[in-house]
């Protein structure tokens, strides 16, 4: 297991524009390209498990994640199934004023990779993540200030 703290990465927008980008569906879903064929069970009010093929170490393997999100606060993550099954992480976002912090803790695992490839493949996935995320953020919330 591979303990991962990424901390101090801002979007450049405020919480409530993030969290509502976040909440958002297919746009937010498609601004994702390392996934593709997602599926959406819902388990809750605040929980959901998400199914699909994930593009991890330059390969395509089916995952399924439970995720339960708390906004204006946070997203847990667990991976049921895929390369890093028994991963457990948590998004912690926080208001600075027009921008929105978001700081990451995970405890990685893989029952398929290397230990020596754990940790880099879940940089991997943390970093796509924020680089899909971070641009459509800052574009929209542009053009909504533009609009204003």
């Amino acid at each position: 297991m591979v303990w991962l703290k990424d901390e101090g990465s801002e979007f450049e927008a405020p919480i409530d524009f993030v969290w509502r980008y976040i909440l958002g569906g297919e746009g937010h879903d498609a601004a994702h390209t390392t996934s593709r064929n997602p599926k959406f069970e819902k388990v809750s009010e605040v929980t959901f498990v998400y199914g699909s093929e994930r593009l991890l170490r330059g390969k395509w393997a089916p995952d399924r994640l439970r995720i339960s999100m708390f906004p204006p606060v946070s997203v847990v993550t667990e991976w049921l199934e895929g390369v890093l099954a028994g991963s457990r992480l948590v998004y912690l976002y926080s208001p600075r004023g027009e921008r929105t912090g978001i700081d990451v803790y995970g405890e990685f695992t893989s029952k398929t990779l290397p230990p020596g490839e754990v940790e880099a493949t879940a940089r991997e996935f943390l970093d796509r993540e924020f680089h899909d995320d971070a641009p459509v953020i800052r574009r929209e919330y542009l053009a909504l200030k533009g609009k204003a």
